[in-house]
């Protein structure tokens, strides 16, 4: 019989659509103007499309019930911490815009903690899956 996880499927769905919309978001802020500009294309091409499209893998897994599907969500949401935090960072120093793309990101990396942390829990890894 399979353990009942809380929030296993709402975060799987919540994880499919989000990185479905981020794909689109990542284009609007490469576009969005000079400051920080060449940041922008280079964060978006090295690690923001890469987050996403692994991510849109990892909830289709997890949505599948794959075992395999935790672990590249772990790899999704490291790509996305590694990459939007100390940008991020560096766009509330430089431009302060708390209620810009720096709040935004800023947020986007405390969300993406979260889940982290809850991707981690063994019960996800131990459970009768395929």
């Amino acid at each position: 019989m399979r353990e009942r996880l809380l929030g296993y499927w709402s975060l799987s769905w919540v994880g499919l659509i989000g990185n479905i919309i981020a794909l689109p978001i990542i284009a609007l802020i490469i576009s969005y103007g000079p400051p920080l500009k060449v940041a922008n294309i280079t964060l978006a091409i090295s690690l923001g499309w890469p987050a996403a499209i692994v991510g849109i893998v990892s909830s289709a897994a997890l949505l599948a019930e794959r075992k395999w599907g935790v672990t590249l969500t772990l790899v999704s949401l490291s790509m996305v911490i590694s990459g939007m935090g100390p940008y991020s960072v560096v766009r509330l120093i430089t431009l302060q815009d708390i209620y810009g793309i720096g709040g935004f990101t800023l947020l986007t990396t405390l969300l993406s903690t979260l889940a982290l942390i809850y991707w981690c829990n063994p019960k996800h890894r131990r459970s009768i899956r395929l």
